[in-house]
């Protein structure tokens, strides 16, 4: 692939523990969440060969404190500017000083450099839960965890995706003779929890299809999930595709996929 068309994602960490991930083109550099430390998301860029100033923009999805942490630091330290919606940030006290927060609304489009972003509503409790699609001329790039369901308008925006970053969240079991009390089990499972390993295997067999190549498992559980299990119990939906599969961990970065 010729630098100039070079459209790529790399999870930096996934997980309750904090959640970031790289979007990238030729021009353009994106961190969609920022829930580590700072320093912890520079000295992740630093080990894939990116530096830290040179990032474009960070696009926060929700306000829990495992996709923001880091944000106000980055902001500061480097002036990156933090796309976040309205209700998102009156949510979100903990991110600390942003200087010039842009807002986006979802299910209206914005560019950074020539990519194209476009946020859309998903089921999660929170105040205003964004999934992202990041288009580049043909290519398409999705990023959607933190969902308990994937709703009507999740499945439009995402069924073109030649690269999925989805959630795979907790082996059902696991879950139910896990060690988490009750009223946490429940939240987990509900309509605005998290996706399961076979919801979301459902979700792929539905629109592999389509368009889809690659797919990275992302935000599994430490306590919940195992990555073998998660990816077991995927690809049974994706047998019959050429599809890859990867998992996002909580401890390092990933691998960077590029789309072809």
């Amino acid at each position: 692939m010729s630098s100039n068309n070079r459209f790529s994602i790399c999870p930096l960490a996934s997980g309750s523990k904090g959640n970031c991930v790289l979007i990238r083109s030729a021009e353009s550099r994106i961190l969609v969440d920022a829930g580590l430390s700072g320093i912890q998301i520079e000295k992740r860029l630093e080990r894939i060969g990116e530096d830290p100033a040179k990032i474009d923009a960070i696009i926060i999805t929700h306000e829990h404190s495992d996709h923001i942490r880091g944000a106000g630091v980055l902001n500061r330290r480097y002036q990156i500017p933090v796309h976040i919606t309205d209700k998102t940030l009156r949510a979100a006290p903990d991110i600390g000083k942003i200087s010039d927060p842009v807002l986006f609304e979802c299910g209206r489009s914005f560019q950074i450099g020539r990519i194209k972003i476009e946020p859309f509503s998903i089921s999660h409790d929170a105040q205003d839960p964004a999934g992202l699609t990041f288009s580049l001329n043909t290519k398409k790039i999705g990023v959607a965890t933190d969902m308990g369901v994937v709703t009507a308008l999740a499945r439009q925006h995402l069924k073109d995706c030649a690269v999925l970053y989805l959630e795979a969240n907790h082996d059902p079991e696991m879950l139910m003779n896990g060690p988490y009390p009750w009223h946490l089990k429940q939240r987990i499972k509900s309509r605005t929890g998290h996706l399961s390993n076979p919801d979301c295997r459902d979700f792929l067999k539905e629109i592999a299809p389509n368009n889809l190549k690659h797919v990275i498992l992302a935000h599994l559980s430490e306590e919940n999930n195992i990555p073998e299990k998660a990816v077991q119990t995927v690809r049974q939906g994706l047998n019959s595709y050429c599809i890859s599969i990867d998992v996002a961990m909580p401890h390092e970065p990933g691998n960077i996929v590029d789309i072809e």
